[in-house]
């Protein structure tokens, strides 16, 4: 739908997001890298888009009714999305997240309509930081909701709404965009929906794109199997899951991790130098996209996500202990 009409409703406002080029970050770098601005989303994320394929998907399939509830585990981006879907189209929407993940997120959710679960991290965990225990704490309880509500569970991590959205729309608009410039891509995994839709599209446009992942440092399973420091501050992926479905079958060119002090130093960063505020995966995919430059992708375009906003880590150390 085109922005030059009025849209029906806040769904048809997902979507077309700017890819914005960061040349000041690449200065002194041969090659560019492209940022999509997921954060131009009505909620602020890039699972605004998964959300409301995953909803339309299950309304097409009978396997949504009229006003039933829908269930799903978040760390608050895919929570978001889906409340405002649910919101727009009369379900109740029932978000079950961790406490380690930002308090703006369940604020936000709450306003839109939302009922919030939270469940307690495991006692060893780290507050503020979600790990692949908490993640199966999360799970079993949004289990238990569905069933005792029976209600529609929106599976981010199996529903194939999920990598739909993103090779239907993401990675058609980044090609469009870059008028077909881009030369790599990486992307910070939580489900691997992103990843998996957008590679599937660009090597379908040029099977020599490279593509990678992104890793937290010390939980790099999808790279190495193994998992020596689970814990990391970079929300909404790297819970040392070793079972992605989205990815069997979905080419990887190579894996990148990094630490959670680069992702949020390189986040500030783009706030500082390019005047996009964004959360601790789009520093992660900044710090990536930078180290591909110095390597493969010299002379190259990436493209990554800047995959949610930073005004939803107000209350992390992120943001509260910036200092110039």
């Amino acid at each position: 739908m085109s922005r030059d009409e009025i849209l029906a409703s806040a769904i048809d406002a997902i979507g077309d997001t700017p890819l914005v080029a960061l040349d000041r970050l690449t200065a002194d770098h041969e090659g560019r890298i492209v940022a999509k601005l997921e954060f131009a989303n009505p909620g602020f994320s890039k699972k605004d888009r998964a959300a409301r394929c995953i909803i339309e998907q299950a309304e097409e399939q009978g396997l949504l009714k009229p006003g039933q509830t829908v269930v799903e585990l978040t760390s608050g981006n895919m929570g978001t999305g889906l409340a405002i879907v649910c919101a727009i189209k009369g379900y109740p929407f029932v978000a079950v997240m961790s406490r380690g993940n930002s308090i703006e997120r369940a604020r936000m959710m709450q306003a839109l309509g939302a009922e919030v679960v939270l469940v307690e991290q495991t006692p060893d965990s780290t507050p503020g930081q979600v790990s692949g225990a908490d993640l199966q704490k999360v799970e079993a309880m949004a289990t238990r909701i569905t069933q005792q509500r029976q209600a529609f569970r929106a599976d981010q991590f199996s529903h194939a709404g999920n990598p739909l959205a993103h090779y239907r729309h993401t990675g058609p608009e980044i090609w469009r965009q870059s008028a077909g410039q881009v030369t790599h891509f990486c992307d910070f995994v939580g489900s691997g929906g992103s990843y998996a839709g957008i590679t599937r599209y660009l090597k379908e446009q040029d099977s020599g794109i490279g593509c990678y992942i992104v890793e937290p440092a010390g939980a790099e399973i999808l790279a190495t199997g193994s998992a020596a420091r689970p814990d990391h501050p970079i929300q909404g992926g790297g819970y040392a899951m070793d079972e992605l479905a989205f990815l069997e079958d979905v080419p990887i060119d190579g894996y990148l991790s990094v630490s959670g002090d680069r992702a949020r130093a390189t986040a500030r960063l783009l706030a500082r130098r390019e005047g996009i505020f964004g959360g601790f995966s789009a520093g992660a995919n900044v710090a990536a996209a930078l180290e591909l430059l110095e390597g493969p992708a010299r002379g190259g375009t990436v493209a990554i996500l800047v995959c949610d906003s930073g005004l939803k880590y107000l209350s992390t150390d992120l943001w509260e202990k910036f200092t110039e």
